[in-house]
C-alpha cells in the first residue's frame, strides 16, 4: 500500500525539473505561474515554496497580497500531498477543507513557507489507502522574510479519500 520510495523519488525529479513544474503550474494552477512560486526543497517529511514580491502579487499597502501568500502557503502543503499520493493504488484524492492564517509582519522582498508535515500526510494517505475511509490532517506552513521574521502562518486541512475501485 505504501508509495515506494521509487515513486516518491520520481514526483521530486518532476517538482525540481523547472521546466517541467512550471508548465505543470501553467496548465493546472495559472494564478501559482503568474505569481511565480518556487517549490525550492522537497523531501518525505518538508516541502519549502518561495514566492517573490511583484508587481502582479502587490497589495495597496506595497506588500504581498495574502491570497497570493495563501496560494504559496498552500502549495508548500499540497505538493506534500500529491508526493505521497502519487501513483498511488487505489488512487487518492485530496481537497482542503479547511483553513486558518495569522498574519504577523508585512510581507515584503521574497517570502518563504516551510510545512514540516510530510510525514503525517503520509500516514494520512496510507490509512485511508488501507480502510477506503476518508482522513483528514492538518498542515502547518510559516512564511518567513528575508531577514528571518515570521510574517504569517498557515493551517490547512486536507481530506484525503481513496476511490473505490468498480468491478467491470
Amino acid at each position: 500500500m505504501r508509495n515506494s520510495n521509487r515513486e516518491a523519488e520520481e514526483f521530486r525529479r518532476l517538482v525540481a525539473s523547472p521546466t517541467k513544474f512550471r508548465l505543470f503550474m501553467l496548465a493546472k494552477l495559472p494564478m501559482a505561474y503568474m505569481a511565480d512560486l518556487r517549490v525550492t526543497a522537497l523531501t518525505d517529511e518538508r516541502c519549502t515554496v518561495t514566492i517573490p514580491y511583484k508587481y502582479l502579487n502587490k497589495n495597496p499597502f506595497n506588500s504581498i497580497y495574502f491570497a497570493c501568500l495563501s496560494m504559496a502557503a498552500e502549495l508548500s502543503t499540497g505538493v506534500l500531498c500529491m508526493m505521497h499520493t502519487y501513483k498511488a493504488d487505489p488512487t487518492v484524492s485530496m481537497l482542503v477543507v479547511h483553513m486558518d492564517a495569522d498574519f504577523t509582519k508585512k510581507a515584503i522582498g521574497k517570502i518563504t513557507f516551510m510545512c514540516e508535515d510530510g510525514l503525517r500526510v503520509q500516514e494520512a494517505a496510507e490509512q485511508t489507502k488501507l480502510t477506503g475511509e476518508g482522513k483528514t490532517v492538518m498542515t502547518t506552513s510559516i512564511g518567513i522574510d528575508e531577514k528571518g521574521d515570521q510574517v504569517a502562518e498557515f493551517r490547512f486541512t486536507w481530506s484525503l479519500k481513496a476511490k473505490s475501485k468498480l468491478l467491470v
